[in-house]
């Protein structure tokens, strides 16, 4: 069985085609535009052991609110596309990763209910050039485009890149472990039979 979606999306703002296969090998091919987004993605998809091709244009001369919520929603979309019905999926996933100074946690429920809990404060407003607001919509979107429950809690830290790079090491592999296929689960993790 191939875990795998292709989303593409194109707005006024941006342009995106991107592909995610849940069961890969940790590749990337990513060319965002925005530079501080495309590392944590490398991140993320290693980590994950997930593999991610990207391909977005966008209106970064403005800024990058658009790219990175529109990157948001595409991959919250192949993963819900890629998941399918969801069968014998483990359902939950939590992971801490320190990052030097920094520890964060994520817990995810694939539950077909969308949720973004964020607990964390970051020092800085901007890495580089790269604002820090958008790490919180591009994981709301996430969130609510795979209808996931996604909880994030930056527990310390002075570094704002060590902490963001917590937070998408944790959510990979939250999201690795919760979207494993347990031998024991014949059906739905779920009472409701469905998910």
């Amino acid at each position: 069985m191939m875990r795998t979606a292709t989303i593409q999306r194109a707005t006024s703002e941006t342009q995106i085609e991107l592909t995610f296969a849940v069961d890969g090998e940790g590749k990337a091919e990513l060319e965002t535009g925005v530079p501080f987004l495309t590392h944590m993605l490398d991140l993320f998809t290693k980590h994950g052991h997930f593999n991610l091709s990207v391909h977005a244009k966008g209106d970064t001369h403005i800024d990058d609110h658009h790219t990175t919520e529109d990157i948001g929603i595409c991959l919250g979309q192949a993963i819900r596309q890629a998941l399918g019905d969801k069968k014998g999926i483990r359902r939950y996933g939590n992971a801490f990763v320190p990052m030097d100074d920094a520890l964060a946690q994520v817990v995810i429920d694939v539950s077909n209910r969308p949720h973004l809990e964020f607990r964390g404060e970051f020092p800085s407003q901007k890495v580089g050039t790269f604002d820090v607001e958008l790490v919180h919509e591009f994981l709301w979107k996430l969130a609510l485009e795979a209808r996931m429950n996604v909880h994030v809690i930056v527990h310390y830290g002075r570094n704002t890149h060590h902490m963001i790079e917590a937070v998408f090491k944790a959510l990979a592999r939250a999201l690795d472990e919760a979207t494993m296929i347990d031998p024991r689960v014949k059906s739905v993790p779920s009472t409701k039979g469905m998910l």
